[in-house]
């Protein structure tokens, strides 16, 4: 009887009911995965969301251009990775609050490292309580990346907005 009583004390001492079994799935990384082109998408979201210069330089190749058009001046202008850099960086330091939202996928085609896609966006920017800004419109992208297993990164961006 002692040795079932000791028996039963050490199976009771091994085993926490009140502990959940550990789950050991893979977790989806829930600032994006760059690596997907969804993943891509959700990594930029999450970058303005949370205003993250780390995370958003990420997604651009050395060699990027953004691309717009000024209806002011009748011109299309573009800049490079440094100065988008600069601009998104000041955005994200005066702005109280972005909400950007990806819409529908309206093209697409590419291969596992070269990759072009056209989707909608709404862009929501609080810059104080009483003056927010919304853009819509569409970005075109053009991704790359060396092999599959690597994050995909924006080469260009041409931004065609109501901004």
């Amino acid at each position: 009887m002692k040795i079932a009583l000791l028996g039963l004390v050490l199976f009771l001492a091994a085993c926490n009911p009140f502990a959940p079994e550990l789950d050991e799935s893979p977790v989806e990384n829930p600032f994006g995965d760059p690596k997907t082109i969804d993943g891509f998408f959700t990594a930029f979201r999450s970058a303005y969301q949370f205003k993250d210069t780390l995370l958003y330089g990420k997604l651009f190749a050395p060699n990027f251009t953004f691309s717009y058009r000024n209806f002011d001046r009748g011109l299309d202008l573009e800049w490079g990775r440094d100065e988008e850099m600069r601009t998104t960086g000041s955005l994200f330091e005066s702005a109280l609050g972005l909400d950007l939202l990806w819409g529908n996928v309206l093209d697409s085609s590419g291969t596992d490292i070269v990759y072009d896609i056209t989707r909608s966006f709404s862009l929501t920017i609080t810059l104080n309580l009483g003056e927010i800004l919304n853009v819509d419109g569409r970005a075109i992208f053009h991704l790359e990346r060396p092999t599959p297993d690597v994050a995909w990164q924006a080469v260009r961006w041409r931004d065609e907005s109501n901004f």
